[in-house]
């Protein structure tokens, strides 16, 4: 058995493995498939050397009986066959769907990324449907060459080495097939993974594109791209096809090679008439195994790079550990220590050294002029980045975010991005996070402490209003309120809002500040982070960001209130919110 550490490292043969009970049956009936096949062989035998001279009715009645029975028993085997297989290639896709889906999700933030997201899914597919198909059937066929070859063997030595030739040549051509298709292959499958990519953007860009007259140039490099894959796909489609062309041509020469060497050997009586045919048609099923192989080398080879892209993606991504501890659900602290934190793929941190400490009922406003970090530190606090050094850490009531499992911690965290994306299905769906099994009541009680209750309810069909891809039917304020109300879906402990009113009106920032006030009530915490003022109102506490670090962090009239004296009067607005210290809210508790 392998180690553990090895089948983790490839998912497939790891499945391959598990499966391998069910893979030696088809291997059995491979091998009584092959030797069924020869009853074609030995028909062609006896009716030539027995039928014909005795011309017995009943014996070539008897003979044509049993070879409709064996070729029956051939068809249902090869049936039974095909259908195991293509069950295999199904259970293997069903195992690793739910690994490979996830490390979808999870790679973006482990890595930087770039080329075609959805590629594993695609090899999940070439994997498969090489499992289910000819290609794996047919080597399983290849090791009873030697049997077919023993037979011809049987009927005359020299019958044999023009087989076995001709075998050693269609290997060799096999040989040449892999040289030269795997490159082309491999590249082709990055320049698809390219040229999906971009068409992706362009479509998800489309109003931008055609606003700003850029569609010639966007068609232009998909051009580019998609002419580099057909190159690379061109290339290995003929080196696989030339090959496969050549291939036939050597199995009809050496099947009329042998019907001519035995014609010969007849003449010289040492060979009937009979053995002829029988080995002219074990040579071609001897040969039918190879030249099957390489017509679907190029699906295999396809095979074999996706499974190699899938191990080295789930182990990038790695597995949720489904031992870990379950903890009780936060309800006191929220602890950053000595955070550095960098984007998926990069060494130089963002967020440098920050470390401050709310309590149940904070609320925290970061401020600070663009790239400051504020949106990098937000991702870091809901564990969608994660820390750079061992020393650095987000805790919930004295525990790190790794000590949940991604699921059990996305209970007690809601996040609003500056991005607000939202999923195809209704208001309803998009509120509960997706959860089917959610009641109507946690729907609505997270779209009321939102504020969006009214708005949701004057929509066409209410909370079951379809809202398009990514919310395309809403207008970008009532995206933000439903956001929102995600980010509160059964009250979380922790609300991490990144610019929640950016496009808001007055009434917005109003159910705004009414939400962080009510996470605060029920002995939450909530971090905001802002650009406008307003957006600060319901806060307590402030913490200011410049270049990656924590300039200031403290009660909100006390931080803001030194960051006015700090900085000179010509600031940024967005380095001075002026308006937050005239301040909404006096709440500085």
């Amino acid at each position: 058995m392998q180690p553990a550490s090895r089948r983790q490292s490839h998912p497939v043969g790891a499945l391959l493995w598990r499966y391998s009970p069910i893979l030696l049956t088809v291997a059995v009936f491979s091998g009584v498939v092959n030797v069924l096949a020869l009853a074609g062989s030995f028909y062609m035998l006896q009716v030539y050397d027995r039928v014909l001279p005795s011309q017995s009715i009943p014996t070539l009645v008897g003979i044509s009986l049993l070879m409709f029975g064996l070729y029956a028993i051939n068809g249902l085997l090869e049936f039974i066959r095909a259908r195991i297989m293509s069950r295999v290639g199904t259970r293997i896709d069903k195992s690793l769907t739910p690994r490979v889906f996830a490390a979808v999700q999870i790679l973006p933030l482990k890595t930087r990324g770039g080329g075609d997201g959805m590629q594993p899914l695609r090899d999940l597919d070439a994997v498969r449907n090489f499992m289910s198909g000819m290609g794996l059937t047919a080597l399983f066929d290849l090791p009873w060459i030697p049997i077919y070859l023993a037979f011809v063997y049987i009927l005359h030595p020299t019958l044999a080495m023009v087989a076995a030739a001709g075998a050693i040549a269609l290997v060799a051509l096999t040989i040449i097939t892999e040289y030269r298709s795997s490159k082309p292959l491999k590249a082709a499958g990055q320049a698809g993974g390219q040229r999906m990519a971009l068409a992706e953007t362009a479509r998800r860009n489309a109003e931008s594109i055609h606003a700003m007259g850029m569609a010639r140039h966007i068609q232009a490099r998909y051009q580019t791209l998609n002419d580099e894959y057909l190159a690379h796909q061109l290339k290995a489609s003929d080196a696989a096809g030339g090959i496969g062309n050549v291939t036939k041509v050597i199995r009809m020469l050496l099947q009329s090679a042998v019907l001519g060497l035995g014609a010969y050997l007849v003449i010289h009586n040492e060979l009937s008439p009979g053995a002829i045919i029988a080995a002219s048609i074990t040579v071609s099923r001897a040969l039918a195994p190879i030249e099957s192989a390489i017509s679907h080398w190029k699906s295999f080879v396809s095979a074999r790079i996706s499974a190699k892209r899938l191990g080295e993606l789930l182990t990038a991504a790695g597995d949720a550990d489904s031992d870990v501890i379950e903890l009780p659900p936060p309800q006191s602290t929220l602890n950053v220590e000595q955070l550095v934190v960098a984007p998926p793929g990069q060494r130089e941190p963002i967020v440098k050294s920050i470390s401050f400490a709310l309590d149940r009922g904070d609320a925290l406003g970061v401020i600070g002029p663009s790239g400051s970090g504020k949106s990098t530190l937000a991702r870091a606090l809901v564990g969608v980045w994660e820390p750079m050094t061992p020393a650095s850490a987000v805790r919930l009531d004295g525990a790190s975010l790794d000590q949940w499992t991604p699921e059990r911690l996305g209970r007690h965290i809601g996040y609003m991005p500056q991005e607000v994306e939202l999923f195809e299905g209704s208001v309803a769906d998009n509120i509960a996070r997706l959860d089917a099994s959610a009641s109507s009541d946690a729907i609505v009680a997270a779209a009321k402490a939102a504020g969006s209750h009214d708005l949701i309810v004057r929509l066409p069909d209410g909370y079951q209003t379809r809202m398009g891809e990514n919310g395309k039917m809403l207008s970008g304020g009532e995206r933000q309120r439903v956001a929102l109300a995600r980010a509160l879906f059964r009250d979380p402990f922790l609300v991490v809002l990144d610019e929640p009113n950016a496009s808001l009106d007055a009434a917005g920032d109003t159910a705004l500040t009414d939400a962080i006030m009510s996470v605060r009530q029920r002995g939450g915490i909530a971090i905001v982070i802002a650009h406008r003022p307003s957006a600060l109102a319901a806060c307590n506490k402030v913490l200011v960001m410049a270049n990656g670090q924590a300039r200031a962090f403290g009660p909100k009239d006390e931080v803001l209130r030194s960051t006015l004296q700090q900085v000179p009067q010509q600031a940024a607005p967005e380095a001075l919110p002026r308006a937050a210290l005239a301040g909404q809210s006096k709440d500085s508790a």
